[in-house]
């Protein structure tokens, strides 16, 4: 059964233009918490030369990406599969590129630490790392609505909340990439590109 994101429409337009400058021509790009599919529809949609794994932890938001990937009937676009970010061993052993749109802030920091482990693995030297989302940054000050949307996500699961960019930085260091890019997008998100 599809699902609809609202914000998808919102945010697929500027996060295809940072894309642009950063994905491959060509390869396989692996979507990282691809949610109801739609992104994942969108982009196959834009880059038909880049094969595209969209990826979930959640069974529902795979049949999701299923259904709409049946609905379009994309050459480009592979069968979604179950992937934790969080786990030490994923399904997939290189990609050419990994996205990750909206998942850090709503997943435990596990998910987070996994997804960098995890990029670590998968992508082969000079190959980005693409994070979008609301985050925090030492000595810049946060939006009123990302400080109010933090304190609604940790009240439903503590777990949950913004994390730091200078986390995330550390993060990735230690797994060898290093943060190539800093992107503000609409909305007081951002994107952040890293590379090994």
């Amino acid at each position: 059964m599809k699902r609809h994101a609202p914000a998808t429409a919102r945010n697929r337009e500027p996060i295809a233009a940072v894309l642009t400058e950063e994905l491959p021509a060509r390869g396989l790009v692996l979507e990282i918490a691809s949610g109801t599919g739609e992104h994942a529809i969108h982009f196959a949609r834009t880059w038909p030369d880049l094969l595209w794994q969209p990826t979930d932890c959640d069974a529902q938001a795979v049949c999701s990406v299923d259904a709409w990937g049946a609905e379009n009937g994309l050459e480009n676009l592979l069968p979604a599969i179950v992937l934790d970010a969080a786990a030490k061993v994923w399904p997939i052993e290189r990609a050419d590129a990994i996205v990750c749109v909206n998942m850090v802030h709503i997943a435990p920091p596990a998910a987070a630490e996994g997804l960098l482990a995890g990029a670590g693995r998968v992508l082969a030297p000079g190959a980005p790392l693409v994070l979008y989302g609301p985050f925090l940054e030492d000595r810049t000050e946060t939006s009123p609505s990302n400080l109010a949307f933090d304190a609604s996500l940790k009240q439903r699961d503590v777990l949950w909340g913004l994390r730091r960019v200078e986390w995330i930085d550390e993060l990735a260091a230690r797994q060898g990439l290093v943060r190539a890019r800093r992107v503000q997008m609409p909305a007081h998100n951002l994107t952040l590109i890293y590379r090994k």
